[in-house]
């Protein structure tokens, strides 16, 4: 209640301020809202892009070795996944 009270008075008992928000200001706000957005997103796509990005290149690694084992090749006609002429 006391509170309540308080807070009330402060609205009634206060002045109105002369405050002038030209254009500037909005172009802030919204370049820092547009901003915080951007963030948020780049901070999902680190989050989520990279793992994704490596467990697909793990797959494909698995893969090439999974084939390169069932042709019973050398390793040295395969010696990188990246120069495996099978995958």
């Amino acid at each position: 209640m006391n509170k309540s009270i308080l807070f009330l008075s402060l609205f009634l008992i206060s002045s109105p301020l002369y405050a002038y928000l030209g254009p500037g200001m909005g172009g802030g706000v919204i370049t820092a809202i547009i901003g915080f957005f951007a963030a948020f997103f780049l901070l999902l796509w680190g989050i989520l892009y990279y793992p994704i990005k490596r467990a697909l290149k793990n797959r494909k690694e698995k893969k090439c070795y999974q084939k390169k084992r069932m042709m019973n090749l050398n390793d040295s006609f395969c010696y990188a996944i990246s120069l495996c002429s099978i995958c």
